[in-house]
């Protein structure tokens, strides 16, 4: 779920064509809050040790109604999420393969077969699950930790000042908005930590071991992808940079020049391993949380039947169609920042109401954090408040219409993505609490 690989890769094309250069620093910030976000969740998590995670949390503390919200929305965007990793799988699957179509229908249609290989792992027999997972750490080790090593001592062109120069080079209108678009891209690099909340009932000792695994998690991933991204920044040329495109991928060139040609197949090969890793991990995520959801009767009941083996197929196709409908925002050919603030935003949606009910029934006294086995002390209730106030600015700053992200002729349902299938989910709840509610009273 928390891949350094997806995480950077997926936004490397984008924030460079975005900002042009200088977003090493908006990376930071973002990893740096995003830590404080984590520690609410520790700290939920230390007392709670529920599955499902802050969809149980929210349900627990908030109240039903507040726990049916927050469960649309975690499902809504886990999804989006998977919408995510599918379309920038599929520009690396298609890259591997050698096409050279970059037309919005063919990077959809390859988005499409990245969903069907992600299906196929899951319907699979589960020794061939935990060997894509166990092939998708492999290949983080190499494709992030190792040619980020050899990059850094070895083909470094540029002084470590790099890291922060060109900012609004790009095509935002600006350094202040290029700026804000590199902390809305960089987003996508620091969620998924919040999985480790999901399965506490499968884990022993949970109060004490989930609230590490959720930090911890966060801290070596976000440490990885800061690295990574120093190491490729400081390797680029800035004459090939100035022709990347948001669709296109900076990064193998930098390998080819570094290492040789013959070094091409073999790291798009590390890559899509990884990505098909973490998008058949995101598929068996996601569909345990709607089968969760589907045996307590807040989703349809066909989607709480499994098979003879235990997998809940209804789910995981549910999960792969519902994702695959959301890869038509691709059908734009520049609509990379778009898949990327539609995967994250509703994740960040989710932070806010998980941070925000925290911070609520910590004032108010309905939870107390020091019965917990993790506690921030005198020191829990300003990093909820931070924490809380980025989550909403990143929410914001997410879901903000940007055409120079995307094209100046994008239609305005594509810009407004983010906000506008989030408000349909919550709209649609709605209509079916209140439908409820009247029937039960009839």
């Amino acid at each position: 779920m928390v891949s350094p690989v997806v995480g950077l890769y997926a936004i490397m094309g984008v924030q460079t064509s975005v900002t042009g250069g200088g977003w090493f620093i908006a990376l930071a910030i973002c990893l740096a809050m995003q830590l404080l976000v984590a520690t609410v969740y520790a700290e939920l998590a230390s007392q709670f040790p529920i599955a499902g995670g802050a969809y149980k949390w929210a349900h627990q503390l908030g109240g039903s109604v507040t726990g049916q919200f927050a469960g649309v929305v975690y499902v809504s965007s886990t999804i989006a999420m998977l919408t995510t990793t599918a379309y920038t799988g599929g520009i690396w699957l298609a890259l591997f393969v050698g096409s050279s179509s970059s037309s919005g229908l063919a990077l959809v249609l390859w988005g499409v077969v990245f969903l069907v290989l992600c299906l196929l792992i899951n319907l699979a027999h589960v020794k061939a699950f935990k060997m894509a997972l166990s092939m998708g750490v492999y290949a983080e080790m190499v494709g992030s930790v190792g040619i980020a090593l050899l990059l850094f001592l070895f083909f470094r062109h540029h002084d470590v000042s790099e890291l922060f120069q060109h900012l609004g080079t790009g095509t935002a209108p600006g350094p202040t908005a290029a700026f804000l678009a590199a902390l809305a891209i960089a987003g996508w690099a620091f969620i998924g930590f919040d999985a480790c909340s999901t399965i506490a009932e499968e884990t022993l000792d949970p109060k004490r071991v989930v609230p590490r695994a959720i930090f911890f998690s966060l801290c070596m991933v976000g440490s990885v992808v800061m690295f990574n991204s120093a190491a490729l920044s400081l390797s680029f040329d800035r004459t090939t940079l100035a022709d990347t495109s948001a669709a296109s991928d900076p990064i193998t060139p930098v390998i080819v020049g570094s290492f040789g040609a013959w070094a091409e197949k073999p790291f798009l090969a590390i890559v899509m391993v990884s990505f098909l890793a973490c998008g058949a991990s995101v598929v068996n995520y996601v569909s345990r949380i709607i089968y969760a959801m589907a045996r307590e009767g807040n989703m349809p009941a066909l989607l709480k039947h499994v098979a003879i083996d235990g997998t809940p197929r209804p789910a995981i196709l549910f999960t792969v169609f519902s994702a695959g409908a959301g890869l038509l925002l691709g059908l734009n050919d520049q609509a990379v920042a778009t898949i990327i603030a539609f995967g994250t935003g509703g994740l960040y949606a989710m932070f806010t109401i998980t941070t925000g009910v925290g911070l609520y029934t910590r004032l108010t006294g309905q939870w107390n954090p020091a019965l917990g086995q993790f506690s921030l002390g005198r020191w829990g209730l300003p990093i909820n408040v931070i924490a809380f106030h980025w989550s909403v600015f990143e929410f914001i700053n997410i879901a903000w219409p940007r055409p120079y992200a995307v094209s100046p002729d994008a239609p305005w349902w594509q810009l407004w993505a983010v906000p506008l299938v989030l408000g349909s989910v919550l709209g649609l709840t709605s209509l079916h609490m209140l439908i409820d509610k009247v029937r039960r009273s009839a």
